[in-house]
C-alpha cells in the first residue's frame, strides 16, 4: 500500500456504516462522562474529544482524587483509561453491543474510583435508544476504525495549518462525538442574531458569528459518503452561490452548507493542497458575505 493510500484511505460508508453507527455510540458514552466532570467551556468545546496518534482521547478529565483520560486507540484496537495516581485499565474493541461497552466502561470507571452519573441517552441521531438497552449496534470492524483514523489523522493536519492562519478567536480542531465529525470554527467577533424557538445546545453553539469546516462520513442520504463540508452561521447573502475551490465542491440547498467529496479529495492529485482550498474559499465567501473585519482577523 502507497503512503498516498495510508494516509488517505478509501472509506466507503456501505462497507463500515455498521461500524460507524456502534462507534458513534461508544464516543458519545465516553464523551458524556467528559461532558459531566469538565467545567463547561464556551460553545461546548470542554465536551469533545481530540485526534492522537493512535486514535481519539478525551484528554485529562478532573475527579476528586486528580485526572484521568480516556483513549480509543485504533491501532491496538482498546479503549484505555489512565489516571493521574498511576492506576490503569484497558478493555479491548471488539464486536459488542452498545448496552456491553456500556456496562464495562461504567464498571472500569468506578474501580479507578470515578464517581460520575451520565444520562444514558444518545443524542443528535434518530430514534435513539438508551445505552444500557442498546442491543442492536454492536460492529466492530477493525480494518475500518483504523482507517477512519486515519483520514481523521490526515484531515487534522490540514485543519490545523488552515487554523493557524486566523489570529481571531477559534476553536480547536476537534472531534464532537454528538454529530461524529471533525471540525475547526471561526468567529468574527460579533454576536449573532438570536434564533427563535432553538434549543439551548443550539443556542450556546451559534451564539455568535461562525464560518465552520469539518469532516463528517455521510449520512447514505443527502450526503451518501465521507465528505468535508463548510458553513456560516449565520448565512449572509451571496454566500450559498460563491465560487469556492477546487471545482468538485458544491453547495446542498438541503444542508444549507458546501460540501466537497472526501473521494475527490483522496483522488486529487495534492489531497492536503484541495482540502486546504476548500477550507480557505469557503471561509472567505463567508468572510466577504459577512462583512467580517478581516485585517484584524487574519495573519498577515
Amino acid at each position: 500500500m502507497s503512503t498516498h493510500e495510508v494516509r488517505w484511505p478509501a472509506l466507503p460508508l456501505a462497507r463500515w456504516k455498521d461500524t460507524y453507527a456502534t462507534l458513534h455510540m461508544w464516543t458519545q458514552i465516553v464523551g458524556k462522562v467528559r461532558l459531566a466532570l469538565t467545567p463547561p467551556i464556551n460553545h461546548f468545546w470542554g465536551t469533545a474529544l481530540y485526534v492522537t496518534s493512535r486514535g481519539l482521547t478525551t484528554s485529562p478529565i478532573p475527579y476528586e482524587h486528580g485526572t484521568f483520560e480516556v483513549v480509543f486507540d485504533f491501532t491496538a484496537h482498546a479503549l484505555e483509561i489512565t489516571t493521574s495516581q498511576g492506576e490503569s485499565r484497558a478493555f479491548r474493541l471488539v464486536p459488542r453491543t452498545v448496552a456491553e461497552f456500556y456496562e464495562e466502561f461504567m464498571g472500569a470507571l468506578a474501580s479507578l474510583r470515578v464517581q460520575v452519573k451520565v444520562w444514558p441517552m444518545p443524542v443528535e441521531v434518530p430514534r435513539p435508544v438508551r445505552f444500557t438497552l442498546d442491543e442492536g449496534h454492536k460492529s466492530y470492524d477493525p480494518e475500518y476504525a483504523l482507517r477512519f483514523w486515519q483520514v481523521l489523522v490526515s484531515a487534522e493536519t490540514v485543519l490545523q495549518e488552515f487554523r493557524a492562519r486566523f489570529i481571531g478567536k477559534c476553536s480547536p480542531v476537534h472531534f464532537f462525538w454528538g454529530s461524529f465529525d471533525l471540525a475547526v470554527t471561526r468567529f468574527s467577533g460579533r454576536r449573532a442574531p438570536q434564533r427563535a424557538g432553538i434549543d439551548s445546545i443550539t443556542k450556546e453553539a451559534y451564539s455568535h458569528e461562525v464560518s465552520s469546516v469539518g469532516f463528517w462520513p455521510g449520512d447514505g442520504e443527502v450526503i451518501k459518503d465521507a465528505a468535508f463540508y463548510a458553513y456560516a452561521a449565520p448565512e449572509a447573502a451571496g454566500f450559498d452561490s460563491a465560487k469556492v475551490l477546487p471545482a468538485e465542491a458544491f453547495y446542498s440547498k438541503e444542508k444549507s452548507e458546501y460540501f466537497l467529496m472526501y473521494d475527490d479529495v483522496r483522488r486529487a492529485a495534492n489531497p492536503a493542497k484541495a482540502l486546504l482550498d476548500f477550507c480557505q474559499s469557503t471561509y472567505e465567501a463567508a468572510a466577504i458575505a459577512g462583512k467580517w473585519d478581516r485585517g484584524n482577523l487574519e495573519r498577515g
